[in-house]
C-alpha cells in the first residue's frame, strides 16, 4: 500500500537529517578534504598560442573534483577558482611570470638579471621539464621567487580533452614541482597552458591550493619577435594591468633574456613595485 504523503515526507526528512549528520561527523572525525588521482598526462607546445590569459575557462560546465584518495596529505586551504590578474600589493606594481621552464642555460641567465636588480618573479613550471631539471627548479625556489604549476606536459588544447586528463595534467605537474622544490616547497598558482582554462581544470587547481593565474600583457617573446618589439609590447602594454608573461623555456631565449636587462632598470625608474600575482 502506498505510504500517505505526509507521512512519506516525514519520513524522508528524517533520513535526509541523519545522512548529513553522519557526513558531518565523519568529516569532522577524520578531516577529510576532496582529493583527485594524479597521473601523467600528454603533448607539448608554446605557453601564448594567441589564447587570451585573461578571459579563458568561463565557458564550459565541469564537475566537482573527485573524492578522497586513502592515505592522502591534508591538502593546502581551498583560493578563489576566479583567474587572477592583479597584484597582491597597492600601488604601481608589476607582475612578472616566467613560462615554459626550467631550462638549462636560460633559466640561470633570467635568475641571474632578477636577482641584479633585485626584482622578484612567479615561474610557471612545466611538470615534465621539474622532473628533468629538478636543480634548476630548487634554484627558482632557494631565490626566493614563486611556483606556478604549467600543467604536466603542457598540452595547449588539454580544454578539449576529458575532465579526467585535465585533472591528471594539473596534479602531475603540482607533485612534480613540489618534490623538485625540495621539503616545504609550495605551488601557489595554477597556469593552463596557452590559457586553456576550463572551470574545471580551474576548480581542481583552487581545491589543491592553486590559485589560476592569466596575464595582461603577453609579450609573444616565444616568437622571438626582436628584442626591441619585447620592450615596446611591455612598454605599451603595462597600462592594461601588473602581469607580464615571459618564457625561460621552449627555445632559444636570449631575446628574452635581452629584454628583460632593459626592462628591469626601466620598471624601477618609472617607479613600478616588484610584486606577485594575488592569491
Amino acid at each position: 500500500m502506498a505510504r500517505p504523503a505526509a507521512r512519506r515526507n516525514r519520513h524522508l526528512v528524517a533520513v535526509s537529517a541523519a545522512a548529513v549528520a553522519t557526513v558531518a561527523l565523519f568529516a569532522t572525525t577524520t578531516g577529510c578534504v576532496a582529493m583527485a588521482t594524479e597521473d601523467p598526462g600528454s603533448s607539448a607546445g608554446p605557453s601564448s598560442s594567441g589564447k587570451n590569459g585573461k578571459g579563458r575557462g568561463d565557458g564550459e560546465a565541469g564537475r566537482s573534483p573527485g573524492a578522497a584518495s586513502p592515505g592522502a596529505a591534508t591538502p593546502p586551504a581551498r583560493v578563489s577558482a576566479e583567474i587572477t590578474h592583479d597584484s597582491e600589493d597597492q600601488g604601481k606594481t608589476v607582475n612578472l611570470t616566467i613560462d615554459d621552464g626550467p631550462e638549462p642555460g636560460w633559466t640561470v641567465k633570467v635568475l641571474d638579471l632578477l636577482g641584479k636588480y633585485d626584482a622578484k618573479a612567479t615561474f610557471c613550471i612545466i611538470g615534465s621539464r621539474a622532473r628533468e631539471y629538478p636543480d634548476l627548479v630548487k634554484k627558482v625556489a632557494a631565490a626566493g621567487h614563486r611556483l606556478c604549476d604549467h600543467s604536466a606536459d603542457h598540452n595547449t588544447a588539454m580544454d578539449k580533452r576529458p575532465e579526467s586528463y585535465q585533472e591528471q595534467q594539473v596534479l602531475d605537474a603540482r607533485k612534480a614541482i613540489e618534490k623538485a622544490a625540495g621539503p616545504g616547497a609550495r605551488v601557489l598558482y595554477y597556469r593552463a597552458p596557452g590559457g586553456a582554462f576550463t572551470p574545471y581544470s580551474r576548480e581542481v587547481a583552487a581545491s589543491h591550493g592553486m590559485r589560476p593565474l592569466g596575464w595582461n600583457v603577453d609579450t609573444h617573446d616565444w616568437q622571438n619577435p626582436g628584442t626591441d618589439r619585447i620592450v615596446e609590447t611591455v612598454k605599451k602594454g603595462m597600462k592594461e594591468g601588473p602581469t607580464v608573461l615571459f618564457h625561460d623555456g621552449g627555445g632559444n631565449r636570449s631575446q628574452t633574456v635581452a629584454a628583460l636587462e632593459r626592462l628591469l632598470p626601466w620598471f624601477k625608474e618609472q617607479g613600478y613595485k616588484f610584486s606577485y600575482p594575488k592569491i
